[in-house]
């Protein structure tokens, strides 16, 4: 069932995440809650907080120094284990770093330096609420690249998506599920291995189980692209 409010959801996450980290010493797993006007600091500092009962080697890193210092005036208990992305690279060249990184808000235009610190770190990284994909560049090589090479290795550990009249929610190890949201509240609509794409989901909602001619399209357009791989 789908969480009753952000508090139950943030939970939900603690938990999926503590099953993710559990299952190997090393690894690369996002967290995200897409709710419309979110604040992610007062998140991410409570999932600090969660995660710190079972873990000392753990810091939580934000894009710039602005969101660090207010993260850190927020929390100054929690200060020495907050820092930004540049920080941490800076850190990492002069020594490999190892433990658990927490990345929130990483946005396209953090890509390579987000990309540099993973490399540079040899624990697991989690990335909380991330946008590194850009819409500009979702058609083309560039896009291609990253989809199949950095963006392809993460999982998902947590996941919470409202939409206009859905919800998709992934908590590990479970599969995705799809909520379609009746006069009476959400209902489940279905389940999936992976995350479902916007033709998958219209048909788990529509009740149609064959994919039209639009889904057709779609996949010679996949095949072709492909092909020029």
């Amino acid at each position: 069932m789908l969480p009753a409010d952000l508090r139950t959801a943030e939970a939900e996450a603690l938990e999926a995440l503590q099953a993710a980290l559990a299952a190997g010493s090393s690894g690369r797993w996002s967290v995200e809650f897409r709710f419309e006007g979110l604040r992610l600091l007062p998140v991410v500092l409570r999932l600090l907080e969660g995660l710190l009962a079972d873990r000392t080697e753990l810091r939580l890193l934000f894009p710039d120094a602005g969101a660090t210092a207010l993260a850190r005036r927020d929390a100054p208990a929690l200060a020495d284990r907050i820092g930004s992305f540049s920080d941490q690279r800076r850190l990492q060249q002069e020594a490999p770093s190892a433990g658990l990184l927490l990345l929130a808000g990483a946005s396209q235009a953090e890509y390579e330096l987000v990309e540099a610190v993973c490399g540079g770190h040899a624990g697991t990284v989690v990335l909380l609420n991330p946008s590194l994909e850009d819409a500009a560049i979702g058609i083309g090589s560039v896009a291609r690249q990253r989809r199949k090479g950095f963006l392809a290795g993460w999982r998902t550990a947590y996941a919470l998506l409202p939409q206009a009249d859905s919800a998709l929610r992934c908590a590990y190890p479970g599969e995705w599920e799809l909520y379609r949201l009746d006069p009476d509240g959400y209902r489940l609509a279905g389940r999936f291995e992976q995350k479902p794409d916007a033709e998958q989901q219209d048909l788990a909602l529509s009740g149609r189980q064959e994919a039209g001619l639009g889904s057709n399209l779609r996949a010679l357009g996949q095949m072709l692209e492909d092909l020029q791989n």
